[in-house]
Order: C-alpha cells, then structure tokens, then sequence
C-alpha cells in the first residue's frame, strides 16, 4: 500500500515562495501520474498541478507561470514549486496518485 507524506507547507508573506515535498513510499511512483490538490476552508478541494510518468504537465489557470510540479522517480518524490504566493493560495495542499491521498500540508500566505 503506498503511503504519501507531504512536508514543506508553512506561513509565508506575499510574493514569498515555498516548496512542498511528497515522498512516496510502500511502491514506486515510476509509472504513474501524479498530481497536487488543495483546499481552502468552504471550498471543495481542487487540482493544482500534475504530472505524467513521463513528465508532461498541466496546471489549474490561476497557478500558470507560478507553481511548478516536478519529480524525482530516484527519490520517489514528487514537488511543488510555488513562487509569487498570493493570500488565494491559502489552502491544505494534498499529494495524489491514483488510488492514494497523503494527509496535507498547510500553506498560508498572509497579505
């Protein structure tokens, strides 16, 4: 069963930047996409960022040319690069392969 872990959420000002970590393990990451989610508090969770196995990838409209998902397949790791943070990015932000969920990391962004 493949366990997910995020780490590197935090406070930061706007216009700061943070980079979220999410180690997998219990199995390889290798041949499967994988995807960043977040959710703000009332809001239903939504898709950030994903990337495929090979490493195409796609990103929510509003994080274009901000965030950047990428991954480590040696370290069965999967990033997210955020710059630019806006107080809208506040949210839990949660790691995702098919079937999986890790448990979220906070990111709040104060104004």
């Amino acid at each position: 069963q493949v366990q997910l872990v995020e780490s590197g959420g935090g406070l930061v000002q706007a216009g700061g930047s943070l980079r979220l970590s999410c180690a997998a393990s219990g199995g390889t990451i290798s041949y499967y996409h994988m995807g960043w989610f977040r959710q703000a508090p009332g809001n239903e969770r939504e898709l950030v960022a994903t990337i495929s196995s090979g490493g195409s990838t796609n990103y929510a409209d509003d994080v274009k040319g901000r965030f950047t998902i990428s991954r480590d397949n040696g370290k069965n790791t999967v990033y997210l690069q955020m710059n630019s943070l806006k107080p809208s990015d506040t949210a839990v932000y949660y790691c995702y392969v098919p079937a999986y969920w890790g448990q979220g990391t906070q990111v709040t962004v104060s104004s």
